[in-house]
């Protein structure tokens, strides 16, 4: 009876035991089939989260990256960690936690916004931030990667949001927005050569918008009194080209200026110097070049804005000194 009973009781220890590893192996399975990487094997590819995106997660099951968007979320909400706008390297060999790993890591490319009308060391700076550029480094980009050529010291770099690879040097990031230039400009540049105007004079006046401008609505009204200006021989009397030609003095780059400013020696001294300047000013967007191109028909010589930003013109200079007493005194 004792070696039944031994018999019994060891045979119901292999059948727990095998009911324990069929468990056991059906709970792998389970896990692997939902936590695990959809594919053995796989490159990696550029994932890239814009701003503001809420669905992640989804778009993560959609393009086969995750098994499941609500598993990911888990993963997501166990590691403690938040996904930031950006570019990753992820595969569909990596396993869900693999993933919320690499997603909650500092991006291997990061969004930069620039907006319209900076001049380059305002971008260098934004650059410099974003991309953890040393001084040197900024400074290169400022004196040297973008002025290699003449006609491209300024006005070329492109304001607009780009994704760059926080490994990208200086050079290449100049690069990169000048070739942004470059394309964003063609249509302008085919219009240009229709009305007989050089590409590079166009961006010159547009970035003397951006500056003198309270918005885009009062771009071509300003574009056509610096036409005006100009084909009549005057001097454009441009604030912002003296802002540009002092620099920051420890106010800012374009604080108000001084009756001292223009006294300035610099050919960008329009209240000196007729024409425009040897350079843009700033860099500038598609709404002011396209206002170079075409302005508003205006017989008026001068203008300003009122303190609420509303621009007033007037045909002669004494028309200019009444807006004066009118709206600014």
């Amino acid at each position: 009876m004792v070696l039944k009973g031994g018999h019994v009781l060891s045979k119901k220890w292999r059948i727990a035991g095998a009911v324990l590893i069929i468990a056991a192996g059906a709970a792998w399975f389970g896990y692997h089939r939902i936590f695990g990487a959809p594919q053995r094997q796989a490159e990696r590819v550029q994932f890239t989260i814009p701003f503001g995106e809420s669905g992640v997660e989804v778009r993560l099951e959609e393009e086969g990256f995750v098994r499941s968007a609500w598993v990911f979320h888990y993963a997501l909400q166990r590691t403690r960690g938040s996904i930031k706008p950006g570019g990753y390297e992820i595969s569909k060999a990596m396993d869900v936690w693999e993933i919320a790993r690499t997603l909650t890591r500092a991006p291997a490319l990061v969004w930069v916004t620039i907006p319209e009308g900076l001049r380059k060391e305002e971008t260098a700076e934004i650059l410099a931030a974003a991309l953890g550029w040393s001084e040197e480094e900024k400074e290169k980009w400022v004196s040297t990667y973008t002025a290699m050529k003449y006609e491209y010291v300024e006005g070329v770099y492109f304001p607009d949001t780009y994704l760059i690879p926080i490994a990208e040097k200086p050079f290449d990031v100049a690069e990169r927005f000048r070739k942004n230039f470059e394309t964003k400009f063609a249509p302008f540049a085919e219009e240009a050569l229709r009305q007989n105007i050089k590409w590079d004079t166009v961006v010159k006046i547009a970035s003397l918008l951006e500056r003198e401008a309270a918005g885009s609505h009062d771009m071509p009204l300003i574009a056509g009194i610096i036409w005006n200006r100009l084909l009549q021989g005057m001097r454009l009397e441009i604030d912002a080209t003296l802002q540009y030609a002092r620099g920051d003095t420890g106010r800012g780059w374009w604080a108000p200026i001084t009756p001292q400013d223009k006294q300035i020696y610099s050919p960008y001294n329009t209240y000196k110097y007729k024409g425009l300047p040897p350079h843009p000013i700033a860099n500038p967007g598609l709404a002011a070049i396209n206002a170079v191109l075409h302005p508003e028909e205006t017989d008026c010589l001068f203008y300003l804005h009122d303190r609420q930003k509303v621009i007033h013109c007037a045909k002669t200079y004494e028309g200019h000194k009444e807006n004066i007493e009118t709206y600014l005194r």
